[in-house]
């Protein structure tokens, strides 16, 4: 069922909004930034931007507490999408009469917090995560074997700690010596990403992105996410493998659906190097970063004759409640990258976007300073990793031009 009024889809970043073009019934509001101007640009009518009066960035929701947003929304309708929903974002929706299309921030909270999430997955836990244990920091031993130690909380592996000695392990039990954390087996190997949608009683899954992880220079954190690329998936994943994925991303469906949850979610897998395993490490119960730029590639597909949806529109639909009778168009090459902020790079020259473009990338510039946030993203329609942790000839050229070398 389509809404009387425009969806309206409200975000910090632009960027997690354009999965599909700004018209008359998909409406942007988003902060002030070179990139935002960029878009409304382009879609004058159909994009707002809100400028901050100080020089943090405003949250999504501190838009949605906007003067001028809020009469935007209640004179189109009332039907608000936001990039996750959080216990900040649902009140502000409820008291201004609205309808919020994302599921319940309750649910996504306890499917996302890394100690509740082992509960949420009950008998899917001990078949897909690795060998894990709750335990107040104070208490955890050392055993003289490396292991993962994670708060309920984390972004982009912000929240992952490797606990490699005992000097480690002290260091954080001062610091935070009543906390509970996750604490799991160490386990090394490519990872992956598939983002899915749960859809009326089905999941749809698109295909497995390959995650890149912890490279410098692009990011000092051992942990963080900073780009995805879909051609260097086949060379890592045996045919076995890529069924192993589909199931596990299935059976946590099949999770989501029996709780209520529609709309997309993204799951995140290791491969053991050693044993060849699959292992779950993280279900992101909102729309996957890596959503919009899928959604470019499989545009770019249908401009050349692939039949399907991309994974926004199939997002927009299960959110609807529509019924979903084409398949997700296939991703099989293109991938992105970004430079965070770090220790050391807290800015980008002006001209690297240029140079970059020029080559022939798609560039996104941020406006970030706070550590391993985005500075700037680069996206090719081919990929940029010849294997795990390698880049290619295309990949290499990127670290060029980004001046790093």
């Amino acid at each position: 069922m389509k809404p009387a009024q425009p969806i309206i889809y409200v975000t910090r970043e632009i960027e997690r909004a354009i999965g599909m073009p700004p018209g008359p019934n998909y409406l942007i509001v988003a902060d002030r930034t070179p990139y935002g101007e960029s878009i409304k640009r382009q879609y004058p009518e159909f994009v707002t931007l809100i400028d901050s009066t100080s020089e943090k960035p405003l949250g999504t929701g501190d838009l949605l507490q906007n003067e001028k947003v809020r009469k935007l929304v209640l004179n189109n309708g009332g039907t608000v999408l936001v990039f996750k929903n959080t216990p900040r974002i649902e009140p502000i929706v409820i008291e201004n009469g609205w309808t919020l299309l994302n599921p319940k921030a309750s649910l996504g909270e306890k499917i996302e917090n890394k100690l509740s999430q082992i509960e949420w997955l009950g008998e899917l836990g001990p078949l897909y995560l690795p060998e894990h244990s709750l335990q107040v920091t104070k208490n955890i031993a050392w055993t003289g074997e490396p292991f993962i130690l994670q708060w309920g909380h984390g972004h982009t592996g912000s929240g992952t700690i490797l606990i490699s000695s005992a000097a480690d392990l002290a260091t954080i039990q001062a610091r935070f010596p009543e906390r509970m954390s996750r604490v799991s087996g160490y386990i090394k190997g490519p990872s992956f990403t598939v983002n899915a949608v749960v859809a009326g009683d089905k999941v749809m899954m698109s295909d497995i992105s390959y995650q890149i992880t912890g490279l410098a220079p692009f990011t000092d954190k051992a942990f963080t996410t900073i780009g995805n690329d879909w051609s260097v998936t086949q060379t890592l994943l045996t045919a076995e493998d890529i069924k192993a994925i589909e199931s596990m991303t299935n059976k946590i469906g099949a999770k989501l659906i029996a709780n209520g949850w529609r709309g997309l979610f993204g799951v995140d897998i290791m491969k053991d190097e050693k044993a060849g395993r699959i292992f779950l490490i993280e279900i992101n119960a909102r729309q996957p970063a890596s959503v919009t730029f899928e959604s470019f590639l499989q545009e770019e597909s249908r401009r050349q004759g692939a039949v399907g949806l991309t994974t926004f529109e199939a997002h927009i639909k299960a959110l609807l409640g529509e019924k979903i009778d084409q398949p997700l168009i296939p991703v099989k090459d293109g991938a992105q990258i970004v430079q965070r902020v770090t220790k050391t790079i807290m800015n980008m020259p002006d001209d690297v976007a240029g140079s970059l473009e020029l080559a022939g990338y798609r560039v996104i510039s941020y406006p970030n300073s706070q550590e391993n946030e985005d500075l700037i993203r680069v996206q090719s329609l081919e990929g940029i990793m010849e294997g795990d942790g390698k880049f290619n000839a295309r990949g290499e050229e990127i670290k060029r031009s980004l001046r790093q070398e």
